[in-house]
């Protein structure tokens, strides 16, 4: 039997998304980079904010955000719903973090994060 092992976001700049989603979701945090990865993206002509694989840890599953090149937005990637005890207070913070309303329901607001990839927002 498969159990969830992260949830992948396809994305044109892995490290800015993380850091929304990072701030988005309670106990989340991007994982470091230790001196040996720093090392092996240097060698591959990379740093930190160019690494196309960046994930996010938290008290659930792991974030994983991996560039694609040519990503079609006209197609989501992926469907994450978060949960909040005060739904108007939550959206307008993810307002502020970048994120848009697509539309919204009495049980749930659908949102946008900074690339467009569509989540839900419920109470």
């Amino acid at each position: 039997m498969s159990v969830l092992k992260e949830i992948v976001f396809e994305s044109r700049k892995p490290s800015a998304l993380a850091r929304f989603w990072a701030q988005v979701l309670d106990g989340y945090a991007v994982r470091a980079y230790d001196a040996d990865e720093i090392a092996r993206l240097a060698g591959l002509g990379l740093t930190p904010e160019t690494d196309p694989s960046v994930m996010v840890d938290g008290p659930g599953p792991s974030l994983c955000f991996h560039r694609v090149p040519g990503r079609d937005d006209r197609s989501n990637r992926l469907h994450l719903d978060v949960r909040t005890p005060d739904r108007r207070a939550e959206v307008a913070r993810l307002i502020a973090l970048g994120a848009t309303i697509a539309r919204e329901t009495p049980d749930y607001t659908v949102m946008k994060d900074p690339e467009g990839n569509q989540f839900c927002v419920v109470q």
